[in-house]
């Protein structure tokens, strides 16, 4: 439409209109809107992976632009890097709260380590399978470090976890916690070869558990 176009404004007064109050957008604290990124990211990564994890749809998650992302955390690998460290402290903090409960030790780990707890852990959209998604990415020039840094915090964390356990005399005191840490990573890193190799993994996983857990007690029951 042309300004010719356009009607010409009427001679007669219009109705007065009344001014209300004017809504003004409030704006998010800084600090609430890079956790809401962080917990779309988590969702989004734990679902498809990095690879095919988009920060278009992470900003839709929340309402935001692709920039508010990028200017919260700077690029796509420093949000995975958040992402896993988010969720690795998430899962720590859960075998924490758990020991920090009164629970023995063995019975913290053999809640976790149970095959249908894993078969929930590992599913698309939990943190197992972000895990997972993580440990093919340590070749990565830009994710290698993160990924590495994440095995690592779990790791500690199982340890130290194995360490209360010695203390109570729970866990077998002959035991390097920081090595069994380690072998406990390893067998959780494995299940996904596993369920594509091994015919019959239910029966497998159960014994797989089984011989961890008795390993680490200190009678061997």
């Amino acid at each position: 439409m042309t300004e010719s176009d356009a009607p010409a404004p009427s001679a007669e007064p219009g109705p007065a209109r009344q001014a209300g109050p004017r809504r003004s957008r409030t704006r998010m604290p800084a600090a609430e809107r890079r956790a809401s990124i962080l917990a779309a990211a988590t969702e989004v990564f734990s679902e498809t992976g990095y690879q095919r994890g988009k920060v278009s749809d992470i900003a839709r998650r929340i309402g935001v632009t692709e920039p508010v992302v990028f200017q919260n955390f700077g690029s796509k690998a420093a949000l995975y890097h958040a992402v896993l460290d988010h969720a690795a402290a998430a899962v720590t903090a859960l075998l924490d709260r758990a020991a920090d409960a009164g629970r023995p030790v063995p019975d913290v780990l053999a809640a976790f380590l149970d095959p249908d707890h894993m078969d929930r852990f590992h599913r698309p959209g939990a943190h197992g399978h972000l895990f997972a998604d993580a440990a093919a990415l340590a070749d990565d020039p830009a994710l290698g470090t993160a990924v590495r840094q994440v095995h690592l915090h779990f790791a500690q964390a199982l340890a130290d976890l194995l360490r209360r356990g010695q203390n109570a005399g729970d866990i077998r005191a002959d035991v390097g916690a920081d090595t069994a840490a380690w072998w406990l990573v390893s067998l959780l890193a494995s299940r996904s070869f596993r369920a594509a190799v091994v015919p019959d993994q239910d029966t497998v996983e159960a014994e797989l558990t089984d011989m961890a857990l008795r390993s680490l007690l200190p009678d061997g029951r």
